[in-house]
């Protein structure tokens, strides 16, 4: 199938970024804001890969528009009371730099996830920190191996960089396929990238596995563990592989402030890994320069915020246990989800879809993977997921 990529500039002639196309940009591809050419096939889908495309509409509605906006793993619920206190009170600061505030706040995420400040490396949310890996670690050419699929955003840079994607595919329950993705690397992989929970699937992959497996391969090349939903998860601490960093291995977590805390427009997210490996990603950005000194006192408060990350992760919990008896109950076969969305299968055409529950003032997402076209619905709240629900009834009958 023949494909082209079209930049920035490409995209205003074609029209594509007109005063009404423009909130398109944050739904295409699974990056929340596309730094990357992207590619799209002769149908105008995204395609990430031969077995891995997005179906995109050529005009999407405000925000504001919408009943329920569903359609960018948005938490609800936040930012936690404290954090919007916090950054009120900091708000006539906001004519400052906070480079002593930030080293604050990399003191307190470095307490917090046991390693010392030394291993963290800041910026405007985990997605930043992803790009800018891919910016650094394939200038020189390379390749990536990650799961297909999975989270874009590094493996879009990564290629617009210089560098190649290996693909490899979930295996059939949902888990990354790790003894393939270990064949998958030779000595032209740069980086081994895995989304845990991933998205778009909204699946894990065991995590006593998945430790074996990045404590062995990150002798041979680094590896890349984006844990960017693991706040989900109630014991989410026991599952993350920050503790390898702690024995030396080359090993990047990447945590992002924008789920579980609710702060995905306050954009503050951070990477635990080796000081040599930020030091090798910092030659070319200072991360934390593209924080503000007012989201700096809100992710503080946040941290301290536990009873908010509680309920967040209660409502998330009720809402996806809604949705999933709701679609069973239709004859779907939702997957099984451990984030703040969720994949169902549809049986009609990617695009009719996305026009029919747009028309009906529901966001969502779609995808077409693994032989089937998705739906990849965020969780909102249950009013939110109601009125998903009762649209979804009309446009499937």
């Amino acid at each position: 199938m023949e494909t082209k990529k079209l930049s920035r500039r490409d995209w205003i002639r074609t029209g594509a970024l007109t005063a009404g196309g423009m909130t398109l940009l944050p739904y295409l591809g699974i990056s929340e804001t596309p730094k990357a050419p992207l590619l799209l096939n002769e149908l105008g889908n995204v395609e990430y890969s031969p077995f891995f495309q997005e179906f995109v509409l050529e005009e999407y509605p405000k925000p504001d528009a919408l009943l329920a906006k569903l359609n960018a793993n948005e938490n609800p619920y936040g930012p936690s009371p404290m954090a919007v206190d916090a950054l009120k009170k900091v708000a006539t600061k906001g004519n400052r730099y906070a480079w002593r505030e930030l080293f604050d706040l990399i003191d307190k995420i470095a307490a917090h996830e046991g390693v010392k400040a030394e291993n963290i490396i800041m910026g405007p949310g985990s997605s930043d920190i992803l790009e800018k890996t891919g910016m650094v670690f394939f200038k020189g050419g390379g390749n990536v191996v990650s799961a297909d699929p999975s989270y874009m955003s590094l493996m879009r840079v990564a290629e617009a960089t210089g560098g190649t994607w290996k693909p490899v595919p979930l295996k059939d329950d949902w888990s990354h396929d790790l003894d393939a993705m270990e064949a998958a690397v030779n000595e032209y992989t740069n980086l081994v990238y895995i989304c845990n929970p991933n998205n778009p699937t909204g699946t894990l992959t065991d995590p006593t596995k998945l430790l074996d497996f990045c404590s062995r391969v990150s002798e041979k090349v680094p590896v890349f563990v984006d844990e960017a939903y693991l706040g989900f998860l109630g014991d989410g601490t026991k599952q993350s592989m920050v503790s390898l960093v702690n024995e030396g291995k080359d090993v990047i977590v990447a945590r992002t402030f924008s789920k579980i805390h609710g702060m995905a427009g306050l954009r503050v997210g951070y990477g635990v890994a080796q000081p040599e490996t930020i030091a090798r990603i910092q030659e070319i950005t200072r991360g934390g320069m593209g924080i503000s000194y007012t989201s700096i006192f809100a992710a503080m408060a946040s941290m301290d915020d536990v009873a908010f990350q509680d309920k967040s992760r209660t409502l998330n919990a009720a809402a996806r246990d809604y949705v999933f008896t709701s679609l069973k109950d239709m004859g779907l076969e939702p997957v099984p989800s451990y984030t703040s969305f969720m994949i169902f299968p549809i049986e009609m055409e990617g695009k009719d879809f996305l026009e029919k529950m747009t028309a009906l003032k529901v966001g969502v997402r779609a995808f077409q993977f693994l032989g089937k076209k998705w739906c990849r619905v965020s969780m909102g709240t249950m009013d939110e997921m109601k009125i998903f629900v009762s649209a979804l009834q009309k446009v499937l009958v």
